[in-house]
């Protein structure tokens, strides 16, 4: 609270003595003492201060009391400046009454009674104060009304000028008052628009949806905002956006309606128009936006590939240049294979996206104990906890019954788990894991894969268990946390809430989004919560458990099904004369090599028009082509291929590699005249079990 500022009091005396022992009688009202030990000086300090009371001593040599007085008086700033007169040499009633004639209000004899001078002084420094008050009330209120004063001219100028309809209405909706640009809305007069609802203004067609929003608007109290018709007395129609809202006295009763009215007639008519901006801006911010997450993805990619490739590629150097001792040797050799599994890992979260993208990321099925699971997980783990120092907790459940699923997706799961976990929390701190049995919040029967994308058989795809209870894996770590910005993102993917060059943690951002499909794709679900950065993160898995033996059967039967899908995957290729057309060497040089460990006899070419030369001399038993070539690509080869005649190769069974894996390539490949497909990387299992299914040849064990 600010303290009132002290008033000035007035001491004028030509003794010294006298004016401390005024000072020491009025010190206790704590204000402030102004000395002056002759006229003139007072007369000084009047000129640039004001006085609550002046204390006057008659007697003075030079200029006396009198003559002091009568020169305060005749200035303006201290004309109503009390006096009160002090002497200690007369008494006599016509000194007193000369005093009072000079403008006097009291003349007090010494020696001076110290209650009567102080009760005397506060008298007046009270009321000195409460005039004060007064002229600061009277200088606010002056302002205040000053302001109002304007604030109406401005309203009225406002009003008169404003492109916008303005009205006030009674709580009946019967206006009050209505502005020009309202009334020429409505087409109505000024007095003409104050005995009408604006309600009857609308178009007869819009009334009762009118009346309908209005009368709902009522009822909810919110804000009042739609768009109608209006059409005025002489018939011209126009769109009309109406806001209102409701005008409340200060203790809250219901006083009317202000609102507005805005002629849209031509943002209606060019609102398809500008829908379509708005459809095309949206379009291109969200691909903007794509482009920025490519870009960003593709520098993080750009970095986790080179960071191991470094020490591979300066490693090999050293090897191939220097002789190195063992101890060395082996040193080499553990970075460049430690850096290799590294970037194995970075290109099989690759693969896994595009499989996931795809939809043909596949499960083998069985019978799988979580806690074997998460030993194991844990276990791989636990030489990186070690080495900054992170304390491992476990609280798992032996008595957890068994979930239908993919041991290595589900190890999967768990593994990107525990190392995010360990990765994300700094030197010294903890990660627990617990795995629990709860039972199922929902009595709804469910598959065991309500989400999966999984190609199984109707037998698996069709599981009809009604689970009681469900398996909750939960990863708890003290590390950097989640915040509540990037928590809704932490599962898509190529997402990181930290992309930049001086980014502290290394990874694509694709571990979270694949644990999410791999969960989903099991029946199950996941959630990430967090408290906040720098407060540590917790992931919850929940999958259902296998109730019973029929389950387990099932289950059985979905995994022999898959299985058998894959066995069939190869075939002796001896004698069989294959043409390989590839323009880059390496992989040229890799399907050769391939096909005659099979026992093919392999023709290896880098461009169409080599192949062709190959197929004038002979004709191979299979074509296996890339699609993007330099020149003229695999189109253009199995195009001319198809335009030959059948004994000089036109029929003979192709096969198409590619990098370009989209469903409309697929179609494409196929409708040019390549029996098959198989996207890049190319899995050489796959391959062959290809080249054995357009060739019908029978399907054995394949060569490791």
């Amino acid at each position: 609270m600010q303290l009132e500022p002290k008033v000035n009091i007035l001491l004028v005396d030509d003794k010294l003595e006298n004016l401390l022992a005024l000072e020491a009688i009025l010190e206790r009202l704590g204000e402030k003492l102004v000395r002056a030990t002759s006229g003139e000086e007072a007369l000084r300090c009047l000129l640039h201060q004001d006085f609550a009371v002046i204390l006057l001593d008659v007697q003075m040599p030079g200029m006396d009391g009198f003559e002091t007085a009568t020169l305060i008086r005749s200035r303006g700033r201290s004309r109503q400046t009390p006096i009160i007169f002090l002497t200690a040499f007369s008494t006599s009633d016509q000194m007193q009454f000369k005093g009072y004639a000079l403008g006097a209000v009291d003349y007090l004899l010494k020696p001076i009674d110290s209650d009567i001078l102080t009760s005397k002084v506060t008298v007046f420094v009270e009321l000195f104060k409460k005039t004060l008050a007064i002229q600061r009330q009277a200088a606010q209120l002056a302002a205040v009304n000053a302001e109002l004063k304007q604030s109406e001219e401005r309203f009225r100028s406002l009003s008169t000028c404003s492109p916008i309809g303005i009205f006030e209405t009674d709580t009946e909706g019967y206006c009050r008052y209505t502005n020009p640009c309202y009334q020429a809305i409505c087409g109505l007069s000024a007095t003409e628009s104050l005995t009408r609802k604006w309600l009857e203004s609308v178009h007869p067609e819009d009334q009762e949806q009118a009346i309908a929003s209005w009368s709902a608007y009522l009822n909810e109290g919110r804000e009042y905002s739609e768009d109608f018709r209006f059409q005025t007395p002489d018939g011209n129609i126009r769109w009309v956006e109406v806001r209102t809202s409701r005008m409340l006295s200060g203790q809250g009763d219901l006083l009317g309606y202000v609102g507005t009215l805005e002629d849209i007639t031509e943002r209606k008519q060019a609102e398809e128009v500008r829908a379509q901006v708005i459809r095309e801006q949206t379009a291109r911010q969200e691909a903007e936006a794509a482009n920025r997450m490519k870009d960003e993805f593709l520098a993080v990619l750009s970095h986790e590939l080179r960071t191991p490739l470094t020490s591979m590629l300066g490693w090999s150097k050293i090897l191939r240049s220097k002789k190195l001792d063992e101890t060395a040797t082996n040193r080499a050799l553990e970075a460049i294979e430690r850096n290799a599994t590294t970037q194995v890992q970075l290109i099989e979260d690759i693969l896994d996206v595009s499989r996931i993208i795809r939809g043909q990321l596949r499960l083998n099925l069985s019978a799988v104990n979580l806690v074997s699971i998460m030993e194991a997980a844990l276990e791989a783990v636990r030489p990186l906890a070690d080495t900054k120092g992170i304390q491992l907790n476990t609280i798992l459940d032996s008595t957890l019954g068994t979930v239908c699923g993919d041991p290595a997706r589900l190890q999967q799961i768990v593994w990107n788990l525990l190392t995010n976990a360990i990765k994300f929390t700094p030197q010294g701190g903890r990660v627990e894991v617990r795995i629990e049995s709860l039972k199922q919040e929902t009595e709804q029967t469910q598959a065991i894969f309500p989400n999966s994308e999984t190609k199984l058989s109707s037998t698996a795809g069709t599981l009809d268990l009604a689970t009681s209870y469900y398996a909750q894996i939960q990863v708890i770590d003290t590390g950097i946390g989640i915040g509540s910005d990037f928590l809704p993102k932490v599962f898509e993917r190529f997402r990181q809430a930290d992309s930049t060059t001086t980014r502290s943690h290394n990874g694509l951002g694709l571990g979270l989004a694949i644990v999410r499909h791999l969960v989903e794709l099991h029946g199950g679900t996941i959630v990430a919560e967090s408290p906040g950065e720098g407060q540590g993160a917790t992931f919850t898995v929940k999958l259902p458990l296998m109730p019973d033996e029929k389950g387990n059967r099932n289950c059985a039967a979905a995994e022999a099904e898959n299985s058998a899908v894959a066995s069939d995957t190869s075939t002796p290729l001896t004698g069989l004369k294959m043409l390989v057309v590839d323009d880059e060497a390496d992989t040229r040089n890799f399907l050769a090599f391939m096909f005659e460990e099979y026992g093919a006899i392999v023709t290896a070419v880098a461009s169409v028009d080599a192949a062709l030369a190959v197929l004038e001399q002979s004709q191979p038993d299979v074509l296996i082509s890339d699609i993007g070539m330099s020149e003229q690509d695999g189109y253009t080869l199995i195009r001319k291929l198809r335009s030959l005649e059948p004994e000089k190769g036109g029929c003979i069974p192709a096969i198409a590699l590619t990098a370009y894996s989209r469903e409309e390539d697929r179609r494409q490949i196929l409708s040019s005249g390549f029996q098959q497909h198989l996207s890049k990387p190319v899995d050489p299992h796959k391959l062959i079990t290809a080249v054995t299914n357009i060739l019908e040849l029978p399907s054995v064990v394949p060569v490791r």
